[in-house]
């Protein structure tokens, strides 16, 4: 399953300035997602979907165990007693266009708000459930007049910038398992920032492409959230969603994460 994976992202991830193709996205997501058939016969006709090799069954999609997880290994319990417990992270393959890894989360553990720079990120929970909080940048401030209790998107007209604090709006927060779909994220719609919070233990595959590089401008920016200005009152709720002003900090002090090796099934290389 693995290699299947590696296969489909060298044919979806071709560099720095690429979105991987509807169909190659539907590919990927087909191998990790319990949906294969699903996906297949909504992108393609019968024709020309016997020519595709991501035509799986349920039971062929990608699980812990296809990685060499058990979800009783030290990873997942509690490794800190009295603090936020530290992240694991696996590297399983990197070269310049794409990355596949493993983020090792035990309950209560978290990865704080971040973002992902000119990248598609696709992200898997293997087993276990988070709660997860997405965001996209606003690039344009909605129009309109600010009723009363309605956030005063006139007075942030310049929180679009990329100088200091800036409006986003909330894409996605709430629970994710193992049954949930796989998401996706793209350079700037789908949840390109977001956080995740460990309900139990968590193994989480994420595939990114391109991968981080502070040499190419992608370095990983952390954020927190501020109060979004309204015309009354607090919050930032409004009938064209829910926004709130992100604000660029260091690492948070009580985020850690040490890289672990990973010992699951090897990824042959190809041409």
């Amino acid at each position: 399953m693995l290699q299947r994976l590696y296969e489909a992202c060298k044919n979806a991830f071709f560099g720095p300035g690429t979105i991987p193709s509807p169909q190659t996205i539907q590919q990927l997501r087909s191998i990790l997602d319990q949906h294969a058939e699903v996906y297949a016969r909504a992108l393609f006709s019968k024709e020309n979907q016997s020519s595709y090799a991501f035509r799986f069954s349920r039971a062929d999609s990608m699980r812990a165990s296809d990685l060499g997880l058990r979800e009783d290994m030290p990873y997942f319990r509690v490794n800190v007693p009295e603090s936020s417990p530290f992240v694991t992270i696996m590297p399983i393959y990197a070269c310049y266009n794409f990355s596949i890894c493993i983020f090792c989360l035990p309950p209560a553990a978290f990865i704080p708000l971040h973002n992902h720079p000119g990248m598609t990120v696709f992200s898997k929970l293997l087993f276990g459930s988070m709660h997860i909080k997405s965001y996209d940048w606003v690039t344009n401030i909605p129009n309109g007049s600010n009723p009363e209790g309605q956030p005063n998107f006139q007075g942030m007209a310049s929180m679009a910038s990329s100088v200091g604090p800036r409006l986003a709006k909330v894409h996605f927060d709430g629970i994710f398992t193992a049954e949930s779909d796989t998401s996706v994220l793209y350079p700037t719609t789908g949840g390109n920032l977001h956080t995740f919070r460990a309900i139990t233990a968590c193994a989480v595959l994420d595939v990114l492409g391109p991968p981080y590089s502070e040499a190419d401008g992608r370095d990983c920016t952390y954020y927190r959230s501020l109060p979004c200005p309204r015309a009354s009152g607090e919050g930032a709720l409004d009938a064209r969603g829910v926004y709130e002003l992100l604000e660029e900090i260091q690492m948070p002090d009580d985020f850690s994460f040490v890289p672990a090796p990973y010992r699951g099934p090897r990824i042959a290389e190809s041409n």
